[in-house]
């Protein structure tokens, strides 16, 4: 990308950039991305911008491809879901280690996913039984480590953001999540309307 005084945008960090200083670039429309990343590119900086926007977040550019959509959303998840793992540090680490590693390995096949540009109907198919795999790692965090699951949770809205992005999509009953996000959101909009 080019600004309009003719200097180039780099899109990089560099090494020794301060933390601060990360991604500290202009925004880009989803149309000016261009690159085979450009799905997982647009819901990084919409994360960035704003992390608590779940419904921006989710909400796919017009014409995107809702299986690309699905699968870039769910590598982002795991991504994000290694910071939780990190702060946990319990014995159930080999099994969120374990998780994740098998989430990362089905989502990198070649077999399954061979391009990051268009998925076969068969492969998305798969996409609900990951959820249902790493979703555990929500709820064992929530009820067996409430207190770092809180901070990461208010830090990164990463299970708000699961939870919305699962329902939106169907891969998973609404029995089976079991961590109290919905009742939380439902709450919530009852008592912001009877303020008003």
């Amino acid at each position: 990308m080019v600004m309009a005084e003719g200097t180039a945008v780099l899109r990089r960090n560099r090494p020794g950039t301060k933390a601060q200083d990360f991604y500290n670039w202009p925004d880009e429309s989803f149309e000016e991305m261009d690159s085979t990343l450009a799905v997982q590119q647009y819901i990084q900086q919409n994360i960035r911008a704003d992390c608590s926007n779940i419904d921006k977040i989710l909400e796919p550019p017009e014409g995107q491809d809702e299986g690309v959509w699905k699968y870039e959303h769910l590598r982002q998840f795991c991504l994000e879901l290694n910071g939780l793992a990190v702060k946990l540090q319990c014995p159930a680490i080999d099994y969120t280690r374990h998780t994740l590693d098998g989430a990362a390995c089905l989502l990198n096949s070649n077999k399954y996913f061979p391009s990051r540009v268009s998925i076969k109907e068969s492969s998305v198919a798969k996409l609900g039984s990951v959820c249902r795999r790493i979703y555990r790692i929500f709820s064992h965090a929530y009820f067996h480590h409430r207190q770092i699951f809180d901070e990461y949770e208010n830090e990164t809205f990463l299970c708000h953001r699961f939870t919305k992005f699962v329902m939106k999509y169907n891969l998973m009953s609404k029995d089976n999540l079991i961590v109290p996000i919905l009742e939380e959101e439902v709450q919530n909009s009852v008592s912001g309307e009877s303020e008003a």
